[in-house]
């Protein structure tokens, strides 16, 4: 029998279709294990994220990090930064976390689950078998996407169902087996 898990939609599954970013990283590999520094008891750094450039059109940028198999019934945001200026296709490892040195001038980080506003690594309970992090670049039609930095990851991705015009994702794992 499948993990039921394996079927949950990933948050942009009800958004119209786009056109695709190429996303890529020097921490992560699409479809590999999330490294340890990117765990929140173990390192709790975001990842070095690189995406191309959006389409014509393209006024600014967000990235989400998203775990769909948290078991909550409604997923688990781990990281939500949006209004990333377009002439930035890059933030370093460390630019969500710490001093947030990296993260582009203007850029905001809404609340992430854990009631914190930059990235929170994984923490799954252990035991519960693999999770997914799903880190999603959107190309955006606004420089300001509307919401503020008190916003909830939700009316973000409400916000980007409308605005986004190309988005591109990574999606690495990671389990806690309790040893």
């Amino acid at each position: 029998m499948s993990d039921p898990r394996s079927r949950r939609p990933l948050p942009h599954d009800f958004h119209p279709p786009v056109p695709e970013l190429s996303v890529s990283s020097t921490d992560l590999t699409d479809g590999g294990v999330l490294p340890d520094a990117h765990v929140y008891a173990k390192g709790n750094s975001s990842p070095h994220l690189s995406w191309s450039a959006g389409p014509s059109g393209t006024r600014g940028y967000a990235v989400t990090c998203y775990d769909p198999d948290a078991p909550t019934g409604s997923g688990f945001w781990h990281w939500t930064v949006f209004d990333i200026p377009a002439d930035v296709t890059e933030l370093p490892a460390g630019a969500g976390t710490g001093g947030f040195k990296g993260l582009p001038t203007g850029a905001q980080q809404a609340r992430n689950d854990y009631g914190s506003k930059d990235f929170g690594g994984a923490a799954p309970p252990p035991g519960d078998g693999p999770h997914r992090y799903v880190f999603t670049v959107y190309a955006v039609d606004q420089e300001k996407l509307g919401p503020d930095a008190d916003a909830s990851p939700a009316l973000v991705g409400f916000h980007l169902r409308f605005h986004a015009i190309a988005r591109g994702q990574l999606i690495a794992e990671y389990e806690d087996t309790g040893e």
